[in-house]
């Protein structure tokens, strides 16, 4: 061998230890100037559960503090467990944490332009302030009438099958949403439409669990082609699924706008109809698939996560029902029995506006604080590292469990929501540190990339609720595991029996009657078959 091709063979070796000994040491000293964390390995990060990695993130905390990091391969990953370092980082310096985290899988395989994944820049915002329109304060109370309506049709569904409780959760906050974004109704959870949807959201949550899918560490591998690879197979199906029906439930509003002109009347108003005049109007540049995700994306703001959060209440009323006891005695002093709740008494409900927020806590939905975060440029926080690119993930689940905001945070007692001058509130109950939050918690998310649909929701929740319990007695039929959840980055209980019985023979009265009234309200909005 000749010298000249001696050296050359010596340069190549050289050059294949030296670039990976480069990233290495790279990495190590990022590694060092950010929060500590367990120890990961080199271009392999760390290794945590794929399933409920939340419970992990908890314990790190205990041993790591309220923020540390974790690596998804050479990718820092921030994982906060206090809110007020939430609300420091995602709201108070918003400009450089509103961003989202490459999604190989959720994004770039599946996603493709939905609002949920997009990266914070004009693209993202033009999206989100057309689902804004549907969101403004002066819209959402013409979406009150509505929400009392379905809350009262199902209350009646219940007491007419009270074993079908969780599938009537799923229609009533889905019927909620079809009608703001499609102007129809959903009268059956066995609608094709209904099930088609929430397959599509349980589907997309479990894309979303760190760890699940190797492509998130090692991104060559979405270039793998798909008759090699099932699971991208698979993926790319669900999304072409997804797309496909997003475009139908556009069509259809189109063909109600057609058809009620014909006939010279009005379509039932919706999202969708005010978006098609608004892209008319201004000339939005959006790709069809892209526009009609725009009102697609109300379901999983407002509808799968408020049935999963109905489903934690009813869990929570049968494992603690000395709560339903002190709810059932609000009712009765300020409601009676001749009618049903409305929002015009949620200021004289604080008990019940205490335990929508309580529930909110106790089991939080969106575990890992929603979709994550991502930071656009470097940043320091308490003398630590926050290079640009890190994906920042508020641990909702050990936020709301954090016992120095929340004391005894295993107990469900909406109490310590109350005003300390109520005669119910329990001092013990009150935090050494208060939650930074308006609302006292955090369960939507934080800053620019908070939920869309949280005042929706919130407003869904409170009055199913206050229908639910003014209507019915739950009660428990057996012990209950009230950790024993669903994955995924959205979970719910998994399905368990109870007793819910009608109060009372003029409970079923009024409900008979204002059921009839509902129904008129309901009728505005086409039942989708």
């Amino acid at each position: 061998m000749s010298l000249l091709s001696a050296l050359a063979s010596w340069y190549t070796w050289a050059g294949l230890v030296a670039i990976p000994l480069v990233i290495l040491l790279s990495d190590i000293w990022t590694w060092y100037r950010m929060p500590p964390g367990p120890l990961p390995l080199p271009f392999v990060g760390n290794k945590f559960p794929s399933s409920k990695p939340w419970i992990q993130f908890q314990e790190w905390s205990k041993i790591y503090g309220p923020i540390f990091t974790v690596w998804v391969g050479r990718r820092p990953t921030l994982v906060i467990s206090d809110p007020q370092i939430a609300v420091d980082l995602m709201e108070k310096r918003s400009n450089k944490y509103s961003s989202r985290p490459r999604f190989v899988v959720m994004g770039e395989i599946y996603g493709g332009g939905s609002v949920l994944v997009q990266p914070y820049g004009k693209e993202w915002s033009v999206r989100r302030k057309l689902l804004h329109r549907a969101m403004t304060p002066a819209a959402l109370r013409t979406y009150k009438a509505r929400q009392e309506a379905e809350s009262t049709r199902l209350a009646f569904r219940i007491m007419r099958n009270p074993d079908n409780w969780e599938r009537e959760f799923d229609r009533f906050t889905a019927s909620v949403v079809f009608s703001i974004s499609y102007g129809h109704r959903i009268d059956s959870v066995d609608s094709p439409i209904i099930r088609e949807r929430l397959e599509f959201m349980h589907f997309m949550a479990s894309l979303n669990v760190p760890g699940a899918y190797k492509a998130e560490s090692f991104p060559i591998l979405k270039y793998i082609p798909p008759f090699l690879a099932p699971w991208k197979r698979n993926i790319e199906a669900h999304s072409n699924l997804e797309a496909q029906s997003n475009i139908a439930l556009v069509e259809g509003v189109k063909r109600d706008i057609l058809v009620a002109k014909e006939k010279g009347l009005e379509a039932a108003p919706s999202l969708t109809q005010t978006l098609l005049a608004v892209r008319e109007e201004e000339h939005i540049p959006l790709p069809e698939k892209d526009f009609c995700n725009v009102p697609s994306s109300l379901f999983g703001a407002g509808s799968d996560t408020t049935a999963s959060t109905l489903c934690s209440a009813i869990l929570a009323l049968v494992t603690h029902p000395e709560a339903l006891v002190v709810a059932h005695a609000e009712m009765e002093s300020v409601i009676g029995i001749s009618r049903t709740p409305t929002f015009d008494d949620e200021a004289n409900l604080p008990y019940i506006r205490a335990l929508a927020k309580e529930v909110l806590r106790w089991r939080p939905v969106a575990v890992l604080g929603g979709t994550p975060h991502a930071s656009t440029e470097d940043d320091n926080y308490e003398g630590w590292l926050i290079p640009r690119g890190t994906t920042i993930l508020g641990n909702s689940w050990a936020i709301n469990l954090n016992d120095e905001y929340y004391p005894k945070p295993d107990l469900f007692n909406p109490a310590r929501f109350l005003d300390e001058k109520d005669p119910r509130y329990v001092p013990e109950l009150k935090g050494q540190k208060t939650h930074p939050a308006k609302a006292g918690h955090s369960s939507f998310g934080w800053g620019r990339r908070i939920c869309p649909g949280a005042d929706l929701a919130a407003n869904s929740l409170f009055i199913a609720l206050a229908k639910l319990i003014w209507s019915f007695d739950i009660q428990a039929t057996r012990t209950y595991d009230t950790l024993d959840y669903t994955d995924g980055f959205n979970i719910r209980p998994k399905p368990f029996k109870c007793s819910i019985r009608i109060r009372s023979e003029e409970h079923k009265r009024t409900l008979e009657k204002e059921k009839l009234e509902a129904d008129k309200e309901m009728e505005k909005f086409p039942a989708y078959v």
